[in-house]
């Protein structure tokens, strides 16, 4: 569940791209061969995108393996996650899945199933032409209409009678077309008529998704294109914190207001019903240099972090951040220094032992070097000396994956540690937890999946 949380297959500050997709392929056969029931399960679970799709994967390529009721059970559950995935995954499964040639009839059936789920196929034509084209293909199905014409013959047709596929067709020699169409197409087609970036930016404004907008809203700034403009208090919280982050110290304090009342509105949204339940909360939260992460995710784990603050501030009757830089401005920190995990989960411990029960909450990608091993000393003592009866609930939430020990980095076996990905999974991590703390056994843990399985499924019904 570590693994399938925070694990990419992408390099880290520790590991490199390579050692990170060895790693994850070995646990992904080993989970697979030895607890197939399990591993299905993980569907279920807040999984991250690209393990879904590994998951996903390997029980339709090792279908062989399974019974009927494990294949039946098994394609419920790719099923669902699918139709949660964004579409480019999806398709790129399906690439990857002809390719691996796994052409039996449950597969077909999964494919011809999702894209007839689909709320516009015609669009997806558009925007996703080859890979649609080639799940068509792979899945033998027969669209009818013009779908099949406009894939295999597209430029055949003198016009087509539905509306965005006829857009398309003008697009190529009417300039106008294309702001009718979505983003990524229309970009291609206004490099093909020398179109002036700002004013191509200007004009698709309308057709832009809120996280476009979100991605191209500095480079239109410096365009001087006011149209494209994201509404920062709806965006998701994890992805706001890594915006806020790729911002300049000097337009962080310019945007001050703004972004913090973003950040808390994102916080609250997340938090829901469970704002302000969590009484006393201490956190201490890694801004340490590792978590600049990688130049494939860049300040990730520090955006983690950035986003657990908020969302704890909200959840927090009483709430103490500790960031180990000992910066006390959140808004304004970034990845520097050394990794004195010790010592502030020390400041944490004696703030929590002062204002009386409550919880403890590290975000961390574990690497404690100054001195090495002291936060797990302090937490060995902490639970075996001083704290026996658990009054005080300690949690790790890591956001990196370690290859060499198939799971996320740990920092006291007397600890619970769970991975996380975004933050608005923190919530369901802290109970997840539980289970790593080895206070519960195997039959808890598989009643727990199998209440989430059964939730999840019932979802779809």
């Amino acid at each position: 569940m570590n693994a399938a949380i925070t694990a990419t297959g992408q390099r880290e500050f520790h590991s490199g791209a390579e050692a990170q997709s060895l790693s994850l392929d070995f646990l992904h056969d080993y989970l697979m061969g030895n607890y197939r029931d399990l591993y299905a399960a993980t569907l279920a679970l807040d999984v991250n995108d690209h393990n879904a799709v590994l998951i996903a994967r390997n029980l339709l390529v090792t279908a062989g393996e399974a019974d009927l009721e494990q294949r039946q059970a098994e394609g419920r559950l790719i099923a669902r996650r699918l139709a949660l995935l964004p579409p480019p995954r999806v398709y790129r499964l399906f690439r990857e899945l002809r390719r691996a040639k796994v052409n039996n009839r449950r597969t077909r059936a999964i494919m011809r199933d999702w894209l007839v789920a689909r709320p516009d196929l015609a669009f997806d034509a558009v925007k996703y032409r080859s890979a649609v084209k080639g799940a068509v293909r792979h899945a033998h199905l027969n669209l009818g209409g013009e779908l099949g014409p406009f894939l295999f013959t597209p430029h055949r047709p003198v016009a087509y009678t539905t509306p965005i596929l006829e857009t398309w067709r003008r697009a190529h020699y009417e300039q106008a077309a294309l702001y009718k169409l979505p983003y990524t197409v229309a970009e291609g087609f206004a490099a093909k008529h020398r179109i002036a970036r700002a004013t191509f930016l200007e004009r698709i404004a309308p057709r832009l998704t809120r996280l476009e907008r979100l991605r191209l809203q500095e480079s239109a700034r410096g365009l001087k294109v006011d149209a494209v403009r994201a509404d920062l208090t709806t965006m998701p919280l994890t992805r706001l914190a890594s915006y806020v982050l790729a911002l300049s110290l000097d337009d962080r304090v310019r945007r001050r207001a703004e972004l913090t009342t973003a950040l808390r509105a994102a916080a609250r949204r997340t938090a829901g019903d469970q704002a302000g339940r969590w009484g006393a909360v201490v956190a201490v939260l890694d801004d340490s240099f590792s978590a600049y992460g990688s130049g494939h995710k860049r300040r990730r784990p520090l955006a983690v972090a950035l986003a657990c603050h908020f969302l704890l501030e909200a959840l927090a009757a009483e709430y103490t951040p500790l960031w180990l830089s000992g910066r006390t401005d959140a808004l304004l920190v970034h990845p520097y220094g050394a990794t004195p995990l010790g010592e502030r989960i020390l400041d944490g411990l004696e703030r929590g032992f002062e204002h009386g029960p409550g919880r403890l909450v590290i975000v961390s990608d574990g690497w404690d070097n100054s001195p090495p091993g002291l936060a797990g000393e302090v937490l060995r003592i902490w639970r075996t000396r001083l704290d026996l009866d658990h009054s005080c609930a300690v949690v790790h939430l890591n956001p990196v994956y370690d290859a060499a020990d198939f799971d996320v980095r740990r920092l006291a076996p007397t600890v619970p540690t769970a991975g996380i990905r975004d933050a608005e999974n923190l919530v369901a991590l802290v109970e997840l937890a539980r289970f790593a703390e080895g206070r519960t056994g195997i039959f808890e843990l598989r009643a727990h999946l199998a209440r989430r399985v059964e939730g999840f499924l019932r979802e779809d019904a």
